[in-house]
């Protein structure tokens, strides 16, 4: 069967896309399957066909069309994210940008480098090691450059180097009728004109796709000292953090680990850290910086009944022990075998963090669930992995329920609904609540970029008034 036999009569913007892009669109149904989805728990639908672009040009042609025909877009990266910003509906065209996948540019002298949307955080840092330089933001989880860029990422380095918005310089954005602006410059500073760059950083793909992006860099530390400390309760864990913030002690890093976290590391991957409320720290610069700043945290923790689990500053055994971290969220979902996650974030400023988590695990002990808790605790950012065994529905309402809770707990306090995930399909309603008085000027926004609605639908701003 050829490939136009298999397009439906009823889509003639599958059939524009295939005579402006040829083999690039596929309508095959593993193709549409494999592309339909990130990693959360959202419902998604194959998309009418997936665009595997290889360059601006052609995310141009691809949208050009599907504004025609006033056909919903959904961008595509690596699908790594975790609130359903990648997930496509049956009328809608998936955009993979994964093709995209040249660094562009590596600016050394001037500390930035240029790449395409599609190239991931570590092909990046290996294009930089023979500049003895470094992409330090973004998450843990290998991702894109261009959907950390449309998601504001944030990660493990975040209190240090800061999100992605604190380390994209410009952007080449395809608008929703096909046309290419370049945003920002590779200065480090500017008064002119609107700041589009950072309208772009965080809009998740509904008000233009992002094919390049232009990145700070930063030197590799010469040395680096990460240390893993276990302390008896949530409130010393926490309140040990902020007192080390307080104390201008330069964290390049501080995890939070909570005792269910270590117990399925534990079960998991035989990770042998005490199991009680942990942090794992780092610190970078010169060796005695590192040595002095390291002393200091280690006077401060004792105060808060911290022991320390282990210590390096060579960076295989470092390397080694921050992979617990990452494996967090595989080592949740097998502590009930086959249960997917409604993995969550808030983040909420420093002072009020202790009240919002020891809060947050008390409402999860009435509920019977069980969501072990992480989190970038230098920035008030914490995550929830509820776990919802297969087909078990008064699980999944009851971490519906725990859920909302837990966002109106955070905006309460002054935090946001999500701190990196994105607002995605499932922090709509929240992102509302949030920015209430500024939704109307958004949607004013999003209507003047995109009127036919087609970038990534439903998505961030909910259909209508909302």
């Amino acid at each position: 069967m050829t490939t136009q036999q298999k397009i439906p009569a009823h889509s003639p913007v599958v059939r524009d896309l295939i005579a402006a892009l040829g083999d690039k669109v596929s309508t095959a149904p593993e193709i549409l399957d494999s592309r339909a989805h990130d990693r959360s728990y959202h419902s998604w639908e194959p998309p009418l066909a997936a665009v595997q672009v290889s360059s601006t040009a052609d995310v141009s042609a691809a949208l050009r069309i599907c504004h025609q025909h006033r056909t919903p877009v959904v961008p595509r990266g690596s699908g790594t994210g975790l609130e359903g910003g990648a997930n496509t509906t049956a009328g809608s065209i998936c955009l993979d940008v994964s093709g995209m996948n040249q660094v562009l540019r590596v600016a050394a002298d001037d500390l930035y480098a240029t790449v395409e949307a599609g190239v991931m955080k570590s092909e990046l840092n290996e294009a930089l090691i023979e500049h003895q330089l470094q992409f330090a933001a973004g998450p843990g989880i290998d991702a894109s450059v261009g959907g950390m860029t449309a998601t504001s990422a944030s990660g493990t380095t975040a209190v240090h180097y800061g999100t992605l918005k604190e380390n994209v310089l410009a952007l080449t954005v395809v608008l929703a009728d096909g046309s290419v602006v370049k945003t920002g410059s590779t200065t480090k500073k500017s008064s002119s004109g609107y700041d589009l760059t950072h309208l772009f950083v965080g809009s998740e793909g509904t008000l233009g796709v992002i094919t390049e992006v232009t990145l700070s860099l930063h030197p590799i530390p010469e040395t680096a000292r990460m240390g893993v400390w276990s302390l008896p309760s949530l409130q010393q864990a926490v309140d040990l953090v902020v007192k080390a913030l307080r104390s201008s002690l330069r964290l390049t890093r501080v995890e939070l680990l909570d005792r269910v976290t270590v117990d399925a590391l534990a079960k998991y991957t035989g990770y042998t850290a005490p199991v009680t409320e942990t942090l794992m720290v780092e610190f970078v610069g010169g060796p005695s910086e590192v040595e002095d700043q390291y002393s200091r945290f280690a006077a401060l923790a004792e105060a808060y009944d911290a022991a320390e689990h282990a210590s390096t500053t060579d960076p295989e055994e470092a390397a080694h022990l921050w992979q617990a971290r990452h494996d967090a969220l595989p080592a949740a979902l097998a502590l009930i075998p086959g249960s997917a996650s409604l993995t969550t974030d808030v983040c909420v400023p420093i002072s009020k963090l202790p009240e919002c988590i020891l809060a947050t695990k008390e409402d999860l002990s009435t509920t019977g669930l069980i969501a072990p808790i992480v989190g970038h605790v230098g920035d008030g950012n914490f995550h929830l992995a509820i776990l919802l065994p297969p087909g078990d529905e008064e699980a999944q309402q009851k971490a519906h329920q725990l859920n909302a809770r837990l966002l109106d707990r955070a905006l309460a306090v002054g935090g946001t609904c999500t701190g990196e995930h994105g607002v995605g399909l499932g922090k709509v309603s929240a992102m509302a609540k949030e920015h209430a008085s500024a939704i109307a000027t958004m949607r004013t926004i999003k209507t003047s970029l995109d009127p036919h609605g087609i970038l990534n639908a439903g998505k961030i701003l909910a259909p209508g008034g909302g």
